[in-house]
């Protein structure tokens, strides 16, 4: 479930009937309590929080979170020194809930099943990382990779994204949107630059490229309330996966842009069907 995707505020989460984890916490605690108490999650062991970069809308309620939940708080130790220096996040991790992660390195999260590698993503924080997200469902692996606040896309991202039947890609801008549009020239600069977002056509291809017949869903992520629409990032990346042959829809995969301050629906991840929406994510039995 997305809870917030966009600079408002990005916050993810992944669980089981069992346990879970948040990548970033961009919202406020209180908030993040209170979505996961209405979707019938807060009775799910948070066992870890999982920070991609320094940025506010990232690690606003970050130690909050740690600190209602007692769980670790996974970063690269530039990341957690980025943490300690923004003033965004007034109460800061503390020392003993502060665990280190490095590119490339599988970590598997204590107290579940999940395993879970970073990966370098370019962007102008102090330092930023992609997460790839693995779990065994019975004999079968499901991979979920997410992507964002992305300058440029590299030869990590296009690799780990490559791997993934589950995506969560930042589609930040149309370009046109951007250049035309209010914001500064500066600020122009720094969105378009190697340390900015991804635009709508640069996820497009970085999909188009990565293309494979195990991808299921494409969520697209931190789109612009100034310089993008749902409907113009989702046409994007649409006429790119369908002219790299993919079926995009019924019977193939699933596209969503998620919404900047609406949380989504719960989604079920599974290896023998499709994601579904569940109202209630642990009712019935498990594929």
């Amino acid at each position: 479930m997305s809870l917030g995707s966009g600079s408002s505020g990005n916050c993810y989460y992944f669980g089981t009937e069992r346990y879970a984890i948040l990548i970033d916490a961009g919202l406020a605690g209180r908030t993040i309590r209170n979505i996961l108490r209405d979707k019938k999650l807060a009775d799910v062991p948070i066992r870890a929080l999982f920070i991609t970069h320094d940025h506010t809308d990232h690690i606003r309620g970050a130690s909050m979170m740690s600190s209602m939940v007692e769980c670790p708080v996974f970063a690269t130790r530039a990341v957690h020194d980025g943490m300690d220096r923004n003033y965004g996040l007034q109460k800061k991790i503390p020392t003993i809930n502060r665990r280190y992660v490095n590119y490339d390195e599988p970590l598997d999260v204590p107290l579940t099943d999940f395993r879970i590698t970073p990966f370098k993503v370019p962007h102008d924080s102090t330092d930023n990382v992609g997460y790839h997200i693995e779990w065994r469902d019975g004999n079968e692996l499901l991979r979920i990779c997410i992507v964002t606040d992305c300058g440029v896309v590299t030869a990590d991202v296009r690799r780990y994204v490559a791997q993934a039947e589950f995506l969560i890609v930042e589609a930040n801008h149309d370009v046109d949107m951007l250049m035309n549009g209010s914001y500064p020239h500066y600020l122009k600069v720094r969105v378009r630059g190697e340390g900015g977002h991804l635009s709508n056509d640069e996820c497009a291809g970085l999909l188009a490229e990565t293309l494979h017949p195990g991808i299921r869903y494409v969520f697209l992520c931190h789109l612009s309330a100034d310089n993008n629409t749902p409907d113009k990032a989702y046409q994007a990346v649409q006429r790119a996966l369908i002219s790299h042959g993919a079926v995009v829809g019924e019977g193939g995969i699933t596209l969503m842009p998620l919404q900047r301050t609406v949380p989504s629906d719960v989604f079920r991840f599974s290896s023998s069907a499709e994601a579904v929406y569940s109202e209630d994510l642990f009712a019935g039995s498990f594929p």
